[in-house]
């Protein structure tokens, strides 16, 4: 089956996985998920992440991050621009996502990266994706 938007997929998947209270997700590989992934981590919101080869297909393989009691580090994410309507925003116009508690993610011209980084840069872009 061929997936429209593979982004959207992957956020499903992580969203999907972590009400299921699993320990990892496998995601199929892509640069724009692997930047998406890494922003992820280094925001706090999973453990690790890995690409791996499963019978020659590869993946990324991210390990989920729960607080004390199993609850989700992840209480939402959303994906802002969709295939059939793309969402732009410029640098002076960035959103804030639960009044700079969550993190919002932007595709550049400088590369991926969160919203507080793009606007600093002063840079706009696409926005992809909101975790809070």
């Amino acid at each position: 089956m061929a997936v429209s938007d593979p982004v959207a997929d992957m956020l499903t998947k992580i969203r999907n996985a972590n009400s299921a209270r699993f320990d990892r997700v496998d995601i199929p590989t892509s640069k724009l998920k692997l930047e998406i992934v890494k922003i992820l981590k280094n925001e706090g919101y999973v453990k690790n992440f890995k690409k791996t080869t499963i019978d020659g297909i590869n993946f990324i393989r991210i390990f989920l991050k729960y607080a004390e009691e199993d609850q989700p580090i992840i209480h939402g994410i959303k994906k802002i621009s969709k295939p059939g309507r793309r969402i732009y925003s410029s640098y002076k116009k960035m959103p804030r996502i639960f009044n700079g508690y969550g993190t919002l993610i932007v595709s550049t011209s400088a590369g991926v990266t969160t919203g507080k980084k793009a606007a600093e840069k002063k840079v706009g872009g696409e926005l992809i994706c909101s975790v809070w």
